[in-house]
């Protein structure tokens, strides 16, 4: 899905507020497993985000979001957010994130997920650098978690 930064989900130096992008890599996210799943889904967890670039005022933002694995009920999936600034033709990643969804069937209880299939190289691939990534991820996080947090 793609916005366009304008000044209301802008801070005082003209550049994203983390909420707003949270917000965009949610629904992106919703998007991508409904789709998937073919049912209503809700939030189940949101994994650490890392910001990795401000986006500007005027900013054209790029949310993409794919299922890489599921389990019964749920889907685990990564949500990636681009910058792009026309002017100058640059185009750079500015956040991610992994998110977990549930599908819910029509009394909103959890339900059944389509098994994942990745039938071409490609899509096994980007499966493998999700699976391998959130694995890395978690294994940093866990080492902040037990040696404490590291000054600059």
């Amino acid at each position: 899905m793609s916005e366009i930064l304008m000044p209301n989900d802008t801070n005082n130096l003209g550049r994203a507020l983390g909420g707003s992008v949270l917000h965009w890599m949610d629904i992106c996210g919703a998007i991508s497993a409904r789709r998937f799943s073919r049912r209503q889904v809700v939030t189940a967890s949101m994994d650490h985000v890392d910001f990795l670039a401000p986006i500007e005022l005027g900013d054209i933002v790029t949310v993409t979001g794919y299922v890489f694995d599921t389990g019964r009920t749920s889907m685990e999936l990564k949500v990636d957010v681009e910058a792009a600034r026309p002017s100058s033709n640059e185009t750079r990643e500015t956040a991610s994130s992994f998110f977990t969804f549930v599908a819910l069937d029509e009394d909103e209880s959890a339900t059944r997920v389509p098994e994942l299939r990745c039938p071409t190289e490609s899509e096994r691939s980007l499966r493998d650098q999700a699976l391998d990534e959130r694995h890395r991820r978690r294994q940093e996080l866990a080492a902040h978690a037990t040696n404490g947090p590291t000054r600059r």
